[in-house]
């Protein structure tokens, strides 16, 4: 059977969405060991940036240059340490499956900014796409506003951040190349938590949990996992591998219940089943997400 194409690509995905999945788990762990945010992202960038470093060497890939190489640097310098600073600092004060579901908006933001930014036209099936989404998302944030009204703004603001990175991204991946882009947006992610760390001391793990919850984050849920994806998007296309991303957020929110006790009530299954079918609608036929970097 994995002698099929479209199956080998069709499981390299789901391996990917499962390792995406399974990150805020890891974080959690982390932060419990005695971390915190900064030194989390500090390792998980430099970790990541070094293993995708050598696999360009071991398979002599030519790193890109000149503006392409800077804008690349620059999106994972803003745009990806950005999102990732959003996103982790969100799972400090709202639940692993809320921060999931809130990101996981981020394909409708992206049809949105196309529409305006990039012109492109906003089919029917866009807006009825759009109109799912909002509603799933006020399904699936009314009931948690109080006590946590920050959180839920920073994992949006962790969604924002990512749909302006990949409308970026768009442009300047496929001139690298999917692992070249790869290996130099960590670099640049690295190097601003490397320089953040000279005005915020990281608060490293105290315990050896802590330290290999990170180093699974670095490797498991960022390289490995981006890694699945390319290589299964190479197979499937980016329709099929679009849709099959959604098994991302069904990871988190299962795990989150099994292993973390975490329960969603029935409007936040509600909306965030409608934010997933929002998802799948515009991937169907996807337009502004074709060559966009999926790494959560």
């Amino acid at each position: 059977m994995l002698r099929s194409p479209r199956l080998t690509g069709a499981l390299l995905v789901l391996l990917s969405a499962f390792c995406f999945g399974i990150m805020p788990l890891f974080s959690r762990l982390a932060y419990a060991s005695g971390a915190d945010t900064h030194a989390v992202l500090l390792l998980r960038f430099t970790i990541a940036a070094a293993c995708l470093a050598v696999i360009m060497f071991y398979r002599r890939e030519r790193w890109p240059t000149g503006r392409l190489a800077l804008g690349l640097f620059a999106m994972g310098a803003i745009g990806y340490a950005g999102q990732s600073f959003c996103y982790f600092t969100a799972l400090r004060f709202i639940s692993v499956s809320l921060t999931s579901l809130l990101l996981y908006t981020f394909p409708v933001i992206v049809t949105l900014i196309a529409a305006i930014w990039l012109n492109e036209p906003l089919t029917v099936r866009k807006v009825v796409a759009l109109t799912l989404a909002s509603g799933g998302l006020v399904l699936t944030v009314g009931g948690s506003i109080g006590g946590s009204g920050i959180g839920i703004a920073i994992g949006l603001g962790a969604a924002l951040i990512y749909s302006i990175y990949i409308a970026v991204g768009t442009n300047l991946t496929p001139k690298a190349g999917s692992l070249a882009s790869s290996a130099v947006v960590m670099a640049g992610g690295a190097t601003t938590f490397v320089l953040s760390a000279a005005v915020h001391q990281p608060v490293w793990p105290h315990a050896a949990i802590g330290w290999l919850a990170i180093l699974a984050i670095g490797v498991l849920c960022s390289v490995i996992a981006a890694v699945a994806f390319f290589a299964g998007l190479a197979r499937v296309g980016a329709s099929e591998a679009a849709m099959l991303s959604t098994f991302e957020p069904v990871v988190s929110v299962g795990a989150a219940a099994i292993l973390l006790h975490e329960r969603l009530t029935v409007s936040q299954t509600v909306g965030g089943a409608v934010i997933i079918a929002a998802v799948l609608l515009l991937a169907w036929r996807p337009h502004s997400l074709r060559q966009a970097p999926m790494t959560t």
